[in-house]
């Protein structure tokens, strides 16, 4: 299917104006085929404040933020492009998507990350309540990014499409993260600076499977498999060797300063579908294990094992930053450009199976449009519209 051009700007709200939300105002200000009409903020000192300056653009788009979600709702957008944190509030952030979708409003969201692929991860009446309220408002739900995301489903899975015979995926996050600054993240989820013998909530049994196991589903539908139940679990975590600064709180010698971990999908005992993260605070730590190419700080990895053989490193960078920025950026935009093709899909949740393709259609430089909230840019041909 060719990818989806709508026939005319759709209106969207982005949910949130943090380190991804502010990238998502920026993508939709400068997308040809997007409208941002309006902003949730959850901050009552950013309620009134403008789009343009919560989201550091150097200029205002004339869109107050404002903490009211019915009078977001009023004003009928096509869609929402929610970015608020989830990882500490799974269940009730699902309630809000499908209130969102009760309102007949289509949504794109980077979580809860389960959701990208969350049959066999979710209770059976979560998934037919979101598939009811996609149906009785006539609208899409569609969770993505880049890790979940397309890191690890739609490149991995395109890379199949050269196999003979595939032996093993293994889809890998390689990263430094000093410089990502989410401090419930770094330290209530990984345990980042605390002792060693306190864990984290992912490190608990099950945790990682509800947040990850979602990747290994998803690319084993994709390649037609059946996994063995339930998926495994493995985790090496370990202290750093040296006092190291990070963003979200520094990391003392001797308390966890890295981790290593994956959810594994087996197939008659043997891994065939594999997500693995290396998530280092000191970039020199941990020489055993996998690193991202030189002279970079972190990359995605996709190793496919059978005939042929293939490896590939996606690396980013942002213009003025390191990965962790451009991190948020690529997980803004994936969302983002991916919002056409959502509002055009059928009502319900939409995977990345279910999407056409999907690109950065009237981004490139100096190729007409402005940027500026509300322009209607040059649309072509029209292959989809909104519903």
């Amino acid at each position: 299917m060719s990818q989806v051009i709508p026939e005319k700007p759709l209106r969207v709200v982005v949910w949130s104006t943090g380190t991804i939300g502010r990238h998502a105002i920026a993508g939709v200000d400068a997308h040809p085929d997007l409208e941002l009409v309006g902003v949730w903020v959850s901050n009552p000192d950013k309620h009134g404040k403008d789009a343009g300056v919560l989201a550091e653009l150097g200029r205002e788009l004339g869109v107050p933020a404002t903490t009211d979600r019915d009078a977001l709702m009023a004003l009928a957008p096509d869609a929402v492009v929610h970015t608020a944190m989830t990882d500490d509030r799974v269940f009730e952030s699902i309630e809000d998507l499908i209130w969102m979708l009760g309102h007949g409003v289509n949504v794109v969201s980077s979580g809860p990350v389960l959701l990208q692929w969350p049959h066999g991860i979710l209770p059976d009446e979560i998934l037919t309540r979101i598939e009811e309220a996609g149906r009785s408002g006539n609208a899409s739900l569609h969770v993505n990014g880049i890790d979940p995301g397309f890191a690890n489903d739609v490149l991995p899975l395109v890379m199949t499409s050269l196999s003979q015979r595939i032996d093993e995926v293994r889809v890998m996050e390689i990263c430094d993260y000093s410089t990502y600054y989410q401090p419930v993240v770094m330290g209530d989820l990984f345990g980042f600076g605390k002792p060693m013998d306190e864990l984290g909530f992912l490190w608990h049994p099950g945790v990682l499977t509800m947040a990850w196991g979602s990747v290994v589903k998803q690319i084993a539908a994709g390649l037609g498999v059946t996994l063995d139940e339930p998926l495994t679990e493995e985790v090496d975590r370990r202290p750093a060797t040296r006092d190291t600064a990070s963003v979200s709180g520094d990391v003392a010698e001797g308390t966890m300063g890295s981790v290593r971990f994956a959810v594994v999908g087996k197939v008659d005992g043997v891994p065939r579908v594999v997500l693995e993260h290396i998530t280092r605070t000191d970039a020199e730590s941990d020489p055993d294990w996998d690193s991202p190419p030189v002279g970079t700080d972190g990359c995605y990895r996709v190793k496919i094992t059978g005939e042929p053989m293939m490896h590939v490193d996606f690396v980013h960078h942002g213009e003025h930053g390191d990965h962790n920025v451009s991190g948020m950026i690529t997980t803004a935009q994936r969302l983002v450009n991916a919002l056409p093709a959502v509002v055009a899909a059928e009502p319900g949740l939409v995977t990345a199976l279910d999407l056409p393709l999907v690109t950065g259609r009237g981004l490139v430089a100096g190729s007409g449009h402005t940027g500026t909230t509300g322009s209607t840019g040059s649309t072509g041909s029209t292959t989809g519209e909104a519903r």
